[in-house]
């Protein structure tokens, strides 16, 4: 290979042009990076320095446009290992200055070609850190991204495209995301299997039914429309529900199901979308927060360790705590009282619940942590307690018998 050949192969193409139209009217002009085309959804922002491609793969993102703060982006390519599940979620994809090449042993491909595969739209070159605080400032909206054909209308029709998309409040979104039929994740080689776990999949990550599964729990991971008969045929030790996108108010069906399972006492544990059902199914609100929380640096004090953990975020809704009630103090529910054990360091949002009189208690953010910290691996050891003491009682003698 000649030089001029070498440097022909590292000399990135022409840049097309692209525009970002906000649903306020605020525009940012770029280049097309990924597809070329259109793509519409809420504006969000994600301050994870790193995992990347966890974030592009992780359902919790579905039909959002998501903006990374960090200014380099794609330096490591892509990778199956790092996959969160089959495909790319985000709706589109907004960065400053992706990686012209990547550099890492573990990479088997480009970003850039990786989103063009998926069909994502994206846009690279713009001031990301204006547009984060545009976001901060005014909360997370509507957004499109046009590169190509479809950045030739003129400016008044891109915004009524932008507006005309569906608000994130009111969307139902779990079952776009979910499976489409059971799946069963097993211990690994050498881990005995001690339990059956039902994990009602909501848009859940791989690395969770793995956590799990690493615990000594045959994971029967469901599609998030089961009914209550099919889940309680499995006879679970416990029962988990996932993170996933969408509106918390919009799931009625998920909410009931969960109030079957608090109603046997099955052990519950739940992540993210599952924590505001559980919120949900004990009687609380839920409410949209102004940009919510997004990326692996959110530090969080979990009350009943009195530890302050950094960990993993990705909801923009909330668990509303009653009014007039401290969130250090429990709340009555229908199932008795209920714990904020968890809340968020940085504006005082509810981060994790624990009742009293059942076996349940969730958390708003990742404990799987992928990508982030893992300071929070020790929930799911939590679980496992859980299955244990429920598993003792059940298997214990009576008076009669003993």
């Amino acid at each position: 290979m000649t030089d001029a050949t070498k440097e022909a192969a590292v000399t990135p193409a022409q840049p097309e042009p692209a525009l970002l139209v906000l649903e306020d009217g605020r525009t940012f002009r770029g280049e097309a990076y990924g597809a070329r085309g259109r793509t519409v959804g809420e504006a969000v922002f994600c301050t994870g320095m790193t995992g990347y491609q966890e974030t592009l793969t992780d359902p919790s993102y579905h039909r959002q446009v998501v903006v990374m703060t960090a200014p380099h982006i794609g330096n490591t390519g892509v990778n199956t290992t790092d996959m969160e599940s089959r495909r790319i979620w985000v709706a589109g994809f907004v960065v400053r200055d992706p990686a012209i090449r990547p550099s890492s042993w573990r990479s088997q491909g480009d970003l850039g070609q990786a989103l063009e595969q998926a069909g994502v739209v994206g846009i690279s070159g713009i001031d990301t850190r204006a547009l984060t605080r545009h976001l901060r400032d005014r909360g997370a909206m509507r957004v499109g991204v046009f590169s190509g054909e479809a950045a030739a209308a003129g400016p008044e029709e891109l915004l009524r495209q932008v507006t005309e998309a569906p608000l994130m409040a009111g969307s139902a979104l779990a079952a776009e995301v979910s499976t489409p039929e059971p799946y069963v994740v097993s211990p690994p080689d050498g881990v005995p299997t001690r339990f059956r776990v039902a994990a009602l999949d909501l848009g859940i990550k791989g690395m969770t039914p793995a956590q799990l599964a690493r615990r000594g729990i045959e994971v029967h991971v469901l599609p998030s429309r089961t009914s209550a008969q099919d889940l309680l045929e499995l006879e679970p030790d416990g029962v988990f529900f996932s993170n996933g996108p969408g509106d918390p108010a919009t799931a009625e069906h998920e909410v009931a199901l969960l109030r079957e399972v608090l109603d046997r006492r099955i052990p519950f544990f739940g992540i993210c979308f599952g924590n505001q059902l559980l919120g949900r199914a004990l009687g609380l609100g839920t409410y949209k927060l102004a940009f919510g929380h997004r990326g692996i640096n959110q530090p969080v004090l979990d009350r009943t360790t009195g530890k302050v953990e950094v960990t993993s975020h990705n909801h923009g809704f909330a668990i509303a705590w009653p009014d007039g009630i401290p969130t250090d103090q429990p709340a009555d529910t229908p199932y008795g009282p209920v714990r904020c054990d968890h809340v968020a360091l940085n504006d005082d949002v509810v981060e994790g619940l624990s009742c009293v009189d059942v076996p349940a208690f969730s958390v708003q953010y990742h404990p799987e942590a992928a990508a982030g910290p893992h300071d929070a691996e020790y929930l799911f050891d939590r679980f496992v307690d859980l299955l244990e003491r429920r598993t003792s009682t059940t298997t214990s003698p009576s008076p009669q018998e003993s």
